[in-house]
């Protein structure tokens, strides 16, 4: 499971340094004793399964914990730790509703036996915020965070680590929001306190980085991610060994930076590195093992590998069936990754049943306005899209857009993704004076909300630009087509397939506008990037082929246009 160290698992030791536990207290009876060595004998039992990934084990030992503590009675500090510990467990299986009441009663019993003002009470409330997150509870969440933080600048003063650590909680909670230029100074600042108190070699300080290098991650920063994720990777491997588990996540999200880039060759030995790390610390069965093949899988997609891809989805998905039960949001994301590739490859019968009960469990668990119950929303309607069934796709598009509106703000990104699809809906159907005012808002958001040199910018000015071409308005298309090059360019590197995406483009709207000169080096280049990063044999290269084709029959060049047809069609055939 990704992140267990986010969580506090309260045990027996943690608990003695804050109340003189039993140790001190000479005049305990034996069966007293006794009954306390029970309890942590099962704490600790189920702290170990829940670090191996063995819920079930884990759930059967806390449970067990939790019924010696309550002989302790009701405002016992060991209870606390025992509620906390369990509501942990049901917070990353994705029970919340049986994770709450625990965390709600572990923090009254806190409060009331070691003070409102006590560190163990901001520890327990950054917990519970976690898990409000998780729900999409934001606003609730940052309350909780910011209580604990005021906490744990009281108790130990503004440059403690504990402090650190509480400002990375609030740094991650704005970063999921695209809060950007709220959670930099956070991260930055928990960074420089860890740097002062533990050294720049400490693996705390690494995570820091890690943190940091995602939120540059994040807003398509590449250039400047990179050197983060490399020198945590260091201090990570030095400190802990090359392979240790916390080796293996930062080589994720390296590898996931090349896989964004373009860099397939350089991402996918990370990715198996990666997987092989994770496989020999946690067994075959981890889900921390699905991640990584998750992430594989993904990566073979991208190549529109879906041989290798598809029994590594399937692999993930097993394991966190296993791991988790049939209804946990990380089931939901197995089965949307598996419903994707199979609707990829054009089986639209396989992809709806998954696409449909990764809902299903986003309903249940999440409720009906969480972000990611929009994407399921979202990916059935893609499917329905592409099967001329208009309607259904129109209505659960808009309900997408109404719950990121409702829940993330009018002008968050993946508002303007939902607008983007509905475009591209309207843009099928022929409603072209629907799509060009949502496409502009869009354009605007996105903007707005992550920069005007982001990579996520390109899509939408594509977008725009092709709503002009179809309308026949090439002067206006050319622009928009150029400057996504150029964003692609600068942000991605000059052989990067989305470049060669820009390429094609502009070549398509030059050659609209009959200007064949300035075209046929454009898709020549386009073409040269997609047999080097994609093979010669992708289902894109294809696709440009016959582009470029066309613009050969248009210089009267029909020899050397049927050539490239011909090719075209002999990679098509064996991907239909």
């Amino acid at each position: 499971m990704k992140g267990h160290s986010r969580f506090r698992l309260l045990g027996a030791l943690c608990l003695r340094a804050l109340c003189l536990g039993v140790l001190c207290v000479v005049w305990l009876s034996t069966q007293a004793f006794a009954q306390d060595a029970l309890w942590k004998g099962y704490l600790d039992s189920g702290k170990k399964a829940f670090e191996e990934g063995d819920y079930a084990k884990a759930q059967q030992q806390f449970v067990a914990a939790l019924r010696e503590a309550e002989h302790f009675g009701p405002r016992d500090s060991r209870l606390a730790s025992t509620l906390n510990n369990l509501a942990v467990l049901y917070h990353t299986q994705g029970k919340y509703s049986e994770a709450e009441p625990l965390y709600r009663r572990a923090l009254a019993i806190l409060e009331e036996t070691l003070g409102s003002a006590h560190p163990s009470v901001g520890q327990s409330l950054n917990n519970f915020a976690e898990m409000l997150r998780a729900q999409g509870k934001h606003a609730e969440a940052e309350r909780l965070h910011r209580r604990a933080l005021a906490i744990l600048e009281k108790f130990f003063g503004p440059e403690h680590t504990e402090v650190a650590s509480s400002l990375r909680r609030i740094a991650e909670l704005f970063q999921a929001q695209s809060k950007y230029t709220e959670a930099e100074p956070l991260y930055r600042r928990a960074l420089a306190i860890q740097e002062k108190s533990l050294g720049p070699e400490h693996v705390e300080v690494a995570a820091s980085l890690n943190n940091l290098g995602s939120l540059y991650h994040a807003q398509g920063k590449y250039s400047e991610a990179e050197p983060l994720y490399r020198r945590a990777l260091a201090i990570l491997e030095k400190a802990l060994g090359s392979e240790h588990p916390n080796v293996a996540a930062n080589l994720n999200n390296l590898a996931e930076l090349y896989r964004l880039q373009g860099k397939y060759d350089e991402a996918e030995p990370l990715h198996r590195r990666s997987l092989a790390i994770r496989e020999k610390a946690f067994g075959r069965e981890h889900p921390q093992v699905a991640t990584s093949l998750d992430n594989l899988a993904f990566l073979f997609a991208a190549l529109h590998k879906y041989i290798e891809a598809e029994p590594l989805a399937r692999q993930a998905l097993a394991i966190r069936e296993k791991a988790f039960g049939p209804e946990h949001p990380e089931v939901a994301l197995s089965l949307n990754n598996l419903a994707t590739l199979y609707r990829d490859q054009g089986k639209p019968a396989e992809a709806e049943g998954l696409y449909r009960r990764a809902l299903a469990i986003r309903e249940k668990l999440l409720g009906l306005e969480h972000p990611e119950v929009a994407t399921s929303l979202d990916n059935l309607a893609v499917l329905y899209r592409a099967q001329g069934n208009y309607a259904e796709a129109e209505r659960l598009f808009r309900r997408a857009l109404a719950i990121r509106e409702k829940t993330l703000g009018p002008e968050h990104p993946e508002v303007a993704a939902s607008l983007d699809n509905l475009i591209f809906l309207y843009h099928t159907e022929g409603k072209y004076s629907e799509s060009e005012q949502l496409q502009k808002r869009a354009l605007a958001f996105m903007e707005k909300a992550l920069g005007p040199e982001h990579p996520n910018v390109p899509p939408s000015l594509d977008n725009l630009a092709l709503l002009y071409r179809i309308e026949g308005k090439y002067a206006e298309a050319e622009p928009l087509y150029r400057r996504a090059l150029a964003i692609r360019e600068k942000t991605l590197g000059l052989e990067h397939p989305d470049v060669a995406t820009s390429l094609n483009n502009l070549a398509e709207v030059c050659r609209n506008q009959g200007k064949y000169v300035e075209a046929e080096p454009l898709y020549r280049q386009s073409l040269a990037i997609l047999e080097t990063s994609l093979g010669p044999e992708h289902p894109n290269v294809a696709r440009l082929l016959k582009n470029y084709a066309a613009l050969l029959r248009s210089t009267n060049r029909e020899a050397e246009a049927a050539n490239m047809e011909a090719r075209s069609e002999a990679i098509r055939r064996p991907a239909q």
